[in-house]
């Protein structure tokens, strides 16, 4: 029998199970978690991707972006054209837009912006995509008219970066700690060694964006505890998780949905080319040919990953798969070493960043070159700060291993003063004809020209393209699964009923 009591009893747990449940699908926050934490919070200063992965697209906004897809698309600008000679980009912009400060966004935002970053002292990570501007003319607030002095065919494609974001004048000096831009989300905090917390931009352009009221990112550099904190529920997602060799525990779990994504991130292990012997460029394709990519691929990622043979990633456009040119082979690499007069080897040192995929490739990577007398000696380094000094800014290294997060970022190797030290005139050339050319087929056969020069000459070890190793709860919608460009973008995510 039912009693008066027991039928309260049982209406409370109705009651409270229903308010749970409610609540559950109401839920408008997300956690994610992220490997590395971000040096600052401004991406045009510096050049850390962790930057841009927590800033772009969701504080700061650019002219154009990237879709998920890769493709630009219109952003502050509503749309834009060119001359027929390819030296003038008219933008019309995006009407009642403001910044989280209250600015308005208009033409002297952009000329002060892209006048910044293209300035002799700037310190944008790409400020050699500035450097064509001749002049930027504001005609009205809503228009701005750029300028080149020569033809650069990926122009526009690089102003949908990070480093080319809209900075209001008076937040410069703070940016780097406490953001301000016209973005979805408005900065609110940021827990050194722990997190950043964002909260929604109610003054945001796009009405109804964002559909969360807040976003925090964790900061999980150790591979166990990502996946502990996921199990625990600390976190709602990891996109980019680095312990593939739990990725699969994940795979069978009806709390998660994992996605294997594709992305631009390509290992490599930079030679140092102006450091005996590795001057030598037998004895770089000596160490080429004692890789083999498979056993890093499997050693580093779990078998995760594809091998590549050239500095470009297999979603790049005009990628030329280059893994052949110089195969596994280790009795060609001892002839090749004996050859440069390196018959009894040599000892090197490599830099390595203290992640876990760069750390177990650089062991594989001293196994394999040990077979042909390379004595290889791992030096640990703090990533980001102590890379960056040493390797990155002082070219003070023999070797190091990094991905080289940015899609057709070949240019890198043409760029005075990068740390590769790597010069060969015949492969700027081709760089610069790349960069001047509008048409897709021109680039890519420049392209893929140049990429051959780089698999060739070995400025450093191709090792495999990082695939996106995606897991987050089956109840979160909206998050990239692929990663056409650095950037963790919760603009669109929210929670499924």
């Amino acid at each position: 029998m039912i009693t008066q009591r027991t039928g309260l009893r049982l209406a409370f747990a109705a009651l409270a199970l229903f308010s749970s449940v409610s609540f559950a699908a109401a839920k408008d926050t997300l956690t994610l978690g992220l490997p590395v934490e971000p040096t600052g919070l401004d991406p045009t200063i510096s050049a850390p991707v962790a930057i841009r992965e927590v800033t772009w697209g969701n504080i700061y906004e650019g002219l154009v972006t990237l879709d998920k897809d890769g493709k630009v698309k219109p952003l502050l600008a509503t749309e834009w054209t060119t001359s027929p000679d390819g030296l003038t980009y008219t933008f019309k912009l995006r009407p009642g837009v403001t910044f989280h400060n209250g600015t308005p966004f208009d033409s002297a935002i952009v000329k002060f912006s892209l006048d910044r970053a293209r300035a002799a002292d700037s310190t944008n990570a790409q400020k050699q995509f500035f450097e064509p501007i001749e002049v930027i003319e504001t005609p009205d607030p809503m228009t701005a008219v750029i300028k080149l002095t020569q033809p650069s065919g990926l122009f526009v494609y690089h102003l949908a970066w990070g480093d080319a974001v809209m900075i209001d004048p008076k937040t410069v000096d703070a940016n780097k700690t406490d953001p301000v831009g016209t973005g979805p989300f408005k900065f609110k905090s940021w827990q050194r060694g722990n997190q950043v917390e964002m909260v929604r931009n109610d003054g945001y352009w796009d009405k109804g964006v964002p559909k969360l009221s807040a976003v925090t990112f964790r900061f999980i550099a150790d591979a166990q505890a990502q996946a502990a904190a996921l199990r625990a529920g600390d976190i709602d997602g990891f996109p980019n998780f680095t312990a593939p060799e739990l990725f699969g525990e994940f795979q069978g779990d009806a709390r998660f949905k994992t996605v294997v994504g594709a992305t631009p991130r390509k290992l490599v292990a930079a030679l140092n080319s102006e450091k005996p012997p590795l001057d030598n460029v037998k004895v770089r394709q000596a160490m080429m040919s004692a890789i083999d990519r498979q056993a890093i691929i499997d050693g580093a990622y779990s078998g995760y990953g594809k091998a590549i043979g050239s500095h470009f990633a297999p979603t790049d456009r005009g990628y030329v798969d280059m893994t052949g040119e110089i195969p596994y082979d280790p009795e060609k690499a001892k002839s090749l070493l004996t050859e440069a007069g390196y018959g009894d080897g040599f000892t090197l040192t490599i830099k390595a960043p203290q992640m876990s995929y760069t750390t177990r490739a650089s062991e594989v990577m001293q196994a394999l070159l040990a077979e042909v007398g390379i004595t290889l000696n791992i030096v640990p380094s703090e990533f980001p700060a102590k890379w960056i000094d040493e390797v990155f800014i002082k070219r003070d290294y023999e070797m190091s291993i990094i991905d080289h997060a940015e899609p057709m970022d070949i240019d890198i190797y043409s760029r005075p003063g990068y740390y590769f030290n790597y010069k060969n005139p015949k492969f700027d050339g081709l760089i610069a004809a790349a960069d001047k050319t509008a048409d897709d087929g021109e680039r890519d056969k420049f392209y893929g020209e140049a990429q051959k020069i780089l698999a060739d000459e070995v400025p450093a070890l191709y090792l495999f393209d990082l695939p996106r190793l995606n897991v987050w709860s089956a109840r979160l919608e909206g998050l990239w699964e692929n990663e056409p460009i650095s950037q963790v973008y919760v603009r669109d995510a929210y929670w499924a009923e």
